[in-house]
């Protein structure tokens, strides 16, 4: 299980980076990031992510008939999204470079 406060800001990146594969709606995003390995993450918290990435103009929605009940709402990303999604995948090799060095991950052991 992964601590929530790691979870903090990077999630509305995993859900974003989701999205920009496809148009998606919330119960595929979920399925999906359960398949990453997000499995304790409810479907009632990916909602409001989207919602605020929505906001955010970062992605757009559109509601479509759906074979299976009622309609849906699809996600797509937009060119402001792909940008956000550009400088977090910046920001995060950034910081797994450092984590990983404090840490001597792929490298040698700190001898003290």
């Amino acid at each position: 299980m992964i601590p929530s406060q790691m979870l903090k800001g990077t999630l509305e990146n995993c859900i974003l980076k989701v999205i920009s594969k496809q148009e998606t709606y919330g119960y595929e995003i979920s399925q999906q990031l359960q398949e990453y390995g997000f499995t304790d993450i409810a479907e009632g918290t990916i909602y409001p992510l989207l919602l605020r990435l929505e906001k955010n103009g970062y992605i757009t929605a559109e509601y479509r008939e759906s074979a299976l009940g009622p309609k849906r709402k699809y996600f797509s990303i937009t060119p402001a999204g792909e940008k956000e999604l550009e400088t977090f995948i910046a920001n995060w090799r950034e910081l797994e470079c450092a984590v990983n060095q404090v840490f001597h991950i792929g490298g040698k052991e700190d001898e003290h």
